[in-house]
């Protein structure tokens, strides 16, 4: 058998902001490719309709873009395979659907979202499908969906035996049959779910290698099955390890504990290819030890094999020092003032800052003061300046995590959203507007007197803005332990689970 042209792709879902994750699986996948000659894929998993948006494929871009990962092929730069955007390749889906439907391979699903709730929280059910709809006649199901009935479309798993899979860095892997859904392949409003759309594109767009983060282990069944039913020959799978935030447990990155988009670390004055560095070292090492090395060199180096399947810790003071490296060691004098001027003095970023400063400006020294904290990433806060009139330190605390809480689901981080979400929580926790915005002046720029709090927010960035209320919480002793599942009670009383 002729071997297979090297091809590998990365593959973001643009329903939020570019994360870093995405950049550490990108880079893994194109110093692969690159280091054998073949081609680096970028697609775009758009089929969430809900949540996906233009903006957030225009952020996820620029971002891999800043970082110096070119693609050799993708939704703006075309290629022999696309579109290169699911949401565009629809009628390519239906087509493989309906094929496996033809063959027995699938079946309609009519259940509604009211039996499945229920078949989860029946007590001693199990939490997968139970199958239902798997033998109703083909022929009565497309009638019911020709006249309009909802339905999705699942594929048939076996109910019994093994699946055995391979994985480059874990070797063989076994996972029952059993304990496998009959997984949703088409939803209701006609677009595919990731499974289906994931093996069709990484089947038509010729991907060698799926190199990919090691939470999709158990969904590889499903994919191998589905390889099998359309008689296509499967990639090589290398699942990457989770890379971890630097707290006792060890856990997932989230962006609850860490920033974790790639915008807040430009913004924070990191450089590309530190950045760019350091997610390198999760997980692998240059043969000859050294921490600091550039892309080139890790092209020329890499062998997937050598990662290492321990966590990677996302520790951001190693981030700081390896930064640190490089500004002392790769910068002249001259290319420092280049970057610093490109950095802090970018007519895009001013243009957005000015508007806010020059209403309280009195002489241009001022502006140092005004605007330091948009050119932060810490500001000094003191544990005494956290106040809020009638609400106590505790009271305060419950506050100030709620509302971090509330911002962690903000989609919409323009200042009007901001705005009315505060007037609805300043309403929430009986206090006034004005009185409810002092301690998040305080948290977000050091003092009481700053520019217009809401849109000094949008500027700042929602990561930004997050980070600094975990510090200022930090300063106010922070919520722990069996408060902290107490207060995630009360807010699932007063606003709902968290999404």
């Amino acid at each position: 058998m002729a071997e297979r042209e090297i091809r590998t792709r990365v593959a973001p879902s643009p329903t939020g902001d570019p994360h870093v994750g995405t950049a550490y699986q990108a880079l893994f996948n194109y110093a692969f490719a690159k280091s054998r000659g073949g081609t680096f894929v970028l697609r775009i998993e758009d089929t969430d309709r809900a949540r996906s948006t233009e903006a957030s494929e225009t952020a996820i871009l620029d971002a891999l873009r800043w970082l110096g990962l070119a693609w050799d092929e993708g939704p703006d730069v075309g290629g022999p395979h696309g579109p290169y955007r699911q949401s565009e390749r629809t009628a390519v889906y239906r087509e493989h659907v309906d094929r496996l439907l033809a063959e027995g391979h699938a079946y309609r699903c009519f259940c509604t979202r009211e039996r499945l709730n229920a078949l989860r929280t029946r007590q001693g059910a199990s939490t997968g499908y139970d199958r239902h709809c798997r033998e109703l006649d083909p022929v009565e199901a497309a009638a019911r969906a020709a006249a309009g009935e909802a339905c999705v479309v699942r594929m048939k798993i076996p109910t019994e035996g093994e699946c055995v899979m391979h994985d480059l860095l874990r070797g063989g892997i076994t996972r029952e049959w059993s304990l496998v859904d009959d997984q949703v392949i088409l939803k209701s409003d006609g677009f595919p779910t990731y499974h289906l759309a994931n093996v069709v594109d990484d089947h038509l767009m010729g991907i060698s290698h799926v190199i990919r983060g090691e939470e999709w282990i158990n969904s590889v069944p499903k994919h191998l099955k589905l390889y099998e039913y359309f008689g296509w020959e499967p990639p090589v799978f290398c699942h990457l390890p989770l890379l971890r935030n630097n707290d006792s447990n060890k856990t997932k990155l989230s962006k609850r504990k860490n920033p974790t988009s790639i915008g807040y670390y430009r913004r924070a004055g990191f450089l590309p290819e530190a950045l760019l560095n350091f997610l390198g070292m999760m997980g692998w090492v240059m043969p000859n030890g050294e921490e600091k090395f550039s892309l080139k060199e890790m092209v020329s180096n890499l062998e997937l094999e050598t990662i290492s399947l321990g966590g990677p810790v996302f520790d951001t003071e190693k981030l700081k020092w390896l930064n640190g490296r490089y500004l002392r060691e790769n910068l002249s004098a001259d290319t420092l003032y280049d970057t610093l001027s490109g950095w802090a003095l970018n007519r895009e970023y001013l243009g957005k800052i000015i508007p806010l400063v020059q209403p309280r400006l009195e002489t241009l020294a001022d502006w140092g003061f005004l605007t330091a904290p948009f050119f932060a990433d810490e500001v000094p806060v003191q544990a005494e300046d956290l106040v809020m009139k009638g609400k106590d330190q505790a009271e305060l605390l419950t506050i100030l995590q709620m509302t971090a809480w509330k911002l962690d689901e903000q989609r919409d981080f323009s200042a009007g959203a901001i705005e009315t979400l505060f007037r609805e929580l300043a309403e929430a926790f009986e206090t006034k507007p004005r009185d409810f915005n002092v301690p998040f002046y305080v948290a977000l720029s050091g003092s009481r007197v700053w520019t217009p709090l809401y849109e000094s927010m949008e500027v700042l960035g929602s990561d930004m803005v997050r980070m600094r209320l975990r510090r200022a919480l930090g300063v106010l002793g922070g919520v722990s332990g069996k408060k902290m599942k107490k207060l995630e009670k009360e807010y699932a009383a007063r606003f709902g689970r968290r999404g």
